[in-house]
C-alpha cells in the first residue's frame, strides 16, 4: 500500500530528465556529491581546530595542557579533602 510501484518510479525518473535534460543530470548529481564532500570536510575541519589563547592565560598548548593538569589535581585534592 505505501509503497511505489516500479512505474511510478519510471515516472519519475522521465519527469526528472525533463525536467532537467539528460546533459544536466550528471552536473547536477556531481554538484550534490561536491557540496556533501564539502560539508563532510568542513565538519572534520571544526573537530580539529583547537581553542585559541585564553585572553590572559598561557598561549602554547603545551602550557594550557600544563595548566589543565594542575587545574585536575586541585580540584582532586579539593575531593579528597571532604
Amino acid at each position: 500500500m505505501g509503497s511505489f510501484s516500479i512505474w511510478h518510479w519510471i515516472v519519475v525518473l522521465v519527469v526528472i530528465v525533463i525536467i532537467f535534460g539528460a546533459g544536466k543530470l550528471p552536473n547536477v548529481m556531481g554538484d550534490v556529491a561536491k557540496g556533501i564532500k564539502s560539508f563532510k570536510r568542513n565538519m572534520n575541519d571544526d573537530d580539529k581546530e583547537t581553542p585559541g589563547p585564553v585572553a590572559g592565560g598561557p598561549g602554547t598548548l603545551d602550557e594550557r595542557l600544563e595548566q589543565r593538569r594542575e587545574d585536575v589535581a586541585r580540584a582532586r585534592s579539593r575531593e579528597d579533602s571532604l
